[in-house]
């Protein structure tokens, strides 16, 4: 059924990484070209997951928004890939971002709907501000075209009232399609029949029917985010929810990123609204099969979206980076740290809390034992570091000699940097700390360079991932 319930997106931020395998590396690669309509899809790095990139997404949006995570009353995370298959992924990013302990969550995952299922839980919200990030990065097999379409991206959305934009109607509609697309138990790859003519009957249907509980004629809206599975589908269904290609094309992100899962239809709803469409038509499609369709009215959206990749990767680089063709970890060895251990740094990792010495003010990261400056060994008073910084110095850890904890990751991304980093204080000051550095070629950074701390996975141990803070450049996307 079809509803009206008026709720604002107040900013949008939107992250996707930097690396690009373009389509005709794929066709060299196989001697056939993939899907229509997507040239190039964005490929994570091998510190990158559907976590670090909703981490990315929203902080972004909270920037846009001039908005304190602290001060949010509401955060939904959505995937059809999220780091576990079973955990509550917004303990871990209500953390990462600073959110507090008791603001209501919810995570929306098995269905590529579940970035739009997240949107309509926090826009239906009696109250307060939500925040909602949906980040996928779906695989497939090589070899098959849901391999060839897979990208990855996030984007959130910042929900609450008084923002320059509208979600006023929400129309959803099922219809038993098994088969459309599936990902078995045990397994990360995403998997179809290929029953060209069933799977399109399955879009077609839910996405028209969906949008037929709107009240509001489609053809009004001047933009669609239309489910993007690859780049000719939503093109072949325009007609069926009353818009045409050229509204479709006036956001769509298919063509650049791939497939993009969950992320699909709010990375398309955050280009439209940072583009100042007055009136968005967003239709999301999870298989099974079902649809949600929405509208957006208003203005132009505060929004902060880094999107734009520029390193172009070889297919076989990108298999590695992705983890098709490298091996695991080395038995035994590494710096092994329980998880209670590194429960009690997450602050640190997280957050880049520092102490500072209630005698003499001077910064300690992380915040223990007695004052490097005066050797008072009072209590620390927690302060949170901006998280920008200078570099002090930096070295080059080559092909082989990285400890066995991060061995797998330089076997995926090759050799990478530590620097040794000048982390400015919140007011005026500096306090030095490794960091391991990411979104940049090894040997960009020099001395004197400022960068930014970004979240990224550290490493795997025992199961459990860890992740933490790393540094980028200031102005990298």
């Amino acid at each position: 059924m079809g509803g009206r319930r008026v709720s604002s997106i107040r900013a949008v931020g939107a992250y996707a990484p930097r690396y690009r395998l373009s389509a005709d590396e794929v066709a060299e690669a196989w001697g056939t070209g993939g899907p229509g309509g997507i040239e190039r899809v964005a490929v994570p790095g091998a510190d990158e997951d559907a976590l670090t990139m909703a981490v990315a997404a929203a902080r972004r949006a909270l920037s846009a928004g001039d908005a304190d995570s602290a001060a949010l009353d509401a955060l939904a995370f959505a995937s059809t890939t999220p780091p576990e298959a079973e955990e509550d992924p917004t303990a871990r990013l209500g953390s990462m971002l600073g959110v507090e302990s008791d603001a209501a969550r919810a995570a929306f995952t098995a269905s590529t709907r579940a970035g739009t299922r997240a949107l309509r839980w926090a826009a239906e919200r009696e109250a307060g501000v939500a925040l909602v990030a949906a980040s996928d990065c779906p695989r497939g097999h090589p070899a098959d075209d849901e391999g060839r379409a897979a990208g990855a991206g996030a984007a959130a959305l910042l929900v609450g009232p008084d923002g320059p934009a509208t979600v006023e109607e929400w129309g959803e509609y099922a219809a038993a399609y098994p088969g459309t697309r599936f990902r078995e138990q045990g397994t990360d790859r995403v998997e179809g029949l290929g029953i060209t003519a069933y799977d399109r009957q399955a879009f077609r249907e839910t996405l028209s029917g969906a949008v037929e509980e709107l009240n509001a004629d489609p053809d009004d809206a001047t933009a669609a985010a239309v489910q993007a599975p690859d780049g000719a589908l939503p093109y072949r269904v325009a007609k069926d929810i009353g818009v045409d290609a050229e509204r479709i094309a006036a956001c769509e992100t298919v063509s650049e990123l791939g497939d993009t899962g969950a992320a699909s239809v709010p990375l398309s709803l955050a280009v439209a609204l940072s583009d100042g469409h007055e009136r968005v038509l967003g239709v999301s499609h999870g298989a099974g099969a079902g649809a949600d369709a929405l509208l957006v009215t208003g203005d132009e959206v505060p929004a902060d979206l880094a999107i734009d990749g520029g390193a172009e990767r070889s297919y076989a680089e990108a298999l590695r980076l992705r983890g098709e063709i490298t091996g695991g970890p080395p038995d035994g060895g590494g710096a092994y740290v329980s998880v209670p251990t590194w429960r009690r740094s997450l602050p640190q990792r997280h957050r880049l809390v520092a102490g500072r010495c209630r005698a003499c003010g001077t910064l300690a990261f992380p915040p223990a034992g007695a004052c490097a400056e005066c050797g008072d060994r009072g209590d620390f008073e927690d302060v949170r570091l901006p998280g920008t910084g200078t570099v002090e110095a930096v070295t080059t850890i080559s092909q082989g000699g990285a400890p066995p904890e991060f061995a797998e990751q330089q076997q995926r991304a090759g050799e990478y940097d530590v620097a040794v980093v000048a982390l400015d204080g919140p007011d005026g000051g500096q306090v030095s700390a490794p960091l391991q550095v990411t979104g940049v070629d090894p040997g960009t950074l020099d001395v004197g360079d400022r960068v930014r701390a970004a979240i990224r996975r550290i490493y795997t141990q025992e199961g459990v991932t860890r992740y933490g803070a790393k540094a980028r450049p200031l102005d990298a996307e």
